[in-house]
């Protein structure tokens, strides 16, 4: 960690006028949000089969990331961010006041209120990786990590007021009029994003096509080593950490005796312990590496589950709850500042849907799956076989630490010379094939072989669809590389902006073995061109 990282505020982004006014709505609606999945989660707790009803709201909520997530960071890598979240939150708006309605109506079943928490949370799939990519943009990379932990108080404010309004409201009024608060929500995060004036960067390129779009956000994660293994980090925390979200009801209104206003409290104090978790964060990454932050905190978060299902004081519980939420922000946020500042700003919003698909999977299939191992086994054994693989995770961080992105460049390298053509070549041509010729001394082949290996890396998260190395049996000292793009319009985002400043380093590094400098032809079916 250095100097300036330690001493910078955590509340530092706040002070950028765009960031604060689209954090302070994405605040009202997460609040939103929160008190809804209260209101529907209690609206079940005395319905047959209610621990599988209710881990289901969580399942309803979330699955629809896991289906969606990835085209949505198509939509958001390639049209306006602001005008596609503005769409999203008027359809969510609409979908919240037709809840609304139907529960003033007395119509609403369990079936017809996870329907419409599965249409609430196609909205929240569409949100996510838009709203996501534009913080980037927003703020100084040096403030990013800042950012992402403030993205994590966002959230647990959220889960500290939302479930504690909605706890009271419930008691009161009942859960129409919080159904009708969340729909409003939407509506105002709609009227920030219509008054915030933003400027489009011009791109080189016409806007890429769905298919080859969404192909080329999953070529990156698959051929990416250090968002892959994030990503392992993510699904080993959230699935066993989610029985805590996905059964506290459970636990407030079985084990604790506790009425919704009780709930609302035990979620208030894991949203306090997490706001608390981001203002120490930047104190803890000044004293420990991010693989000794996430050690610490799963084991905490296991400790934490323990001792919830085993005591029977609703005070010793939000005691209990409040270094748990500490810990949750801790992994989460420091996993999501990792991602974003590893992916580059082409892919930005494709890689973190993959983020978040793995966030929303782990939580909805854990949900279900915990909630299903409550019904048959009880509380008490979810709890301690969540605790256990929490222990797991924190043994798997030590056996596959995550790779430091800090110091990596990941700002747009265009290095690479414009192809001379003789050919003119439709954009949709292909697949194109790239052939370079390398001539390395006999005492470099090793080398070469080695840092070919990053250049393949390179290749295949930026375009290529296949890459191989050969060695020409009638001159030893010739390699020739051969990579397969699928089109030459996808080829030439290549040379305009899809590369990093990493990627010239690994380029370079091979480059600098073969002299002269490899030659470079680009080859085309014969019928196409």
């Amino acid at each position: 960690m250095t100097e300036g990282a330690v001493a910078q505020s955590p509340w530092a982004p706040l002070r950028v006028s765009a960031f604060r006014a689209l954090w302070l709505a994405s605040l009202v609606g997460n609040i939103g949000t929160w008190m809804q999945t209260v209101a529907a989660q209690w609206l079940l707790v005395h319905e047959p089969n209610a621990s599988t009803l209710v881990a289901l709201v969580q399942t309803a909520s979330t699955l629809p990331i896991v289906l969606l997530a990835l085209p949505s960071g198509v939509l958001a890598d390639t049209l306006d961010r602001r005008q596609l979240l503005i769409v999203v939150q008027l359809f969510q708006g609409a979908v919240a006041a037709g809840l609304t309605v139907l529960t003033v109506a007395g119509q609403v079943t369990p079936a017809l209120l996870l329907t419409f928490t599965f249409a609430l949370g196609a909205g929240a799939a569409l949100t996510n990786p838009a709203y996501q990519a534009i913080i980037p943009g927003l703020v100084p990379r040096e403030e990013l990590h800042a950012a992402s932990a403030l993205g994590s108080v966002n959230i647990n404010v959220a889960r500290a007021v939302g479930p504690a309004l909605a706890g009271v409201l419930v008691a009161w009024v009942g859960p129409a009029t919080v159904f009708a608060l969340n729909a409003a929500s939407f509506l105002a995060f709609a009227l920030v994003l219509a008054a915030w004036s933003h400027q489009v960067e011009p791109s080189a390129h016409p806007p890429e096509r769905f298919v080859p779009a969404l192909r080329a956000g999953g070529r990156y994660v698959r051929h990416s080593p250090v968002t892959r293994r994030i990503l392992g980090h993510q699904a080993g925390f959230v699935v066993p950490a989610i029985a805590l979200w996905a059964l506290l009801p459970l636990v407030a209104d079985r084990r604790l005796q506790t009425g919704p206003g009780g709930y609302g409290a035990l979620l208030a104090g894991l949203g306090i312990g997490a706001v608390a978790g981001v203002l120490w964060l930047p104190r803890i990454r000044a004293l420990c590496s991010i693989n000794a932050m996430l050690v610490g905190a799963e084991l905490a978060y296991a400790v934490a589950l323990v001792v919830l299902v085993t005591v029977r004081s609703p005070v010793v519980a939000v005691v209990v709850l409040l270094p748990a939420g500490a810990a949750w922000v801790v992994v989460l946020a420091s996993l999501n500042a990792a991602v974003q500042l590893f992916l580059p700003g082409w892919v930005r919003a494709r890689g973190l849907s993959a983020y978040l698909i793995v966030q929303a999977a782990g939580q909805a299939v854990g949900a279900l799956v915990w909630g299903l191992l409550a019904e048959d086994l009880g509380l008490v054994h979810a709890y301690l076989a969540a605790a256990g693989l929490l222990v797991a995770a924190a043994l798997m961080v030590l056996a596959r630490p995550l790779i430091d992105v800090q110091g990596l460049d990941r700002s747009p390298a265009v290095y690479w010379p414009e192809p001379d053509l003789e050919l003119e070549p439709e954009p949709h041509a292909g697949p194109v094939l790239v052939q370079s010729t390398y001539a390395v001394a006999p005492d470099k082949h090793e080398a070469f072989r080695e840092a070919m290996e990053d250049v393949r890396r390179s290749r295949m998260r930026t375009g290529a669809t296949r890459w191989e190395l050969y060695q020409e049996g009638e001159d030893p000292d010739r390699f020739v590389e051969l990579y397969t793009v699928p089109s030459w319009d996808e080829h030439l985002r290549q040379h305009g902006g899809r590369l990093t400043g990493s990627d010239q380093v690994a380029e370079l590094r091979a480059l600098a073995l073969s002299e002269p400098p490899p030659v470079v032809v680009h080859l085309f079916p014969a019928d196409e061109v």
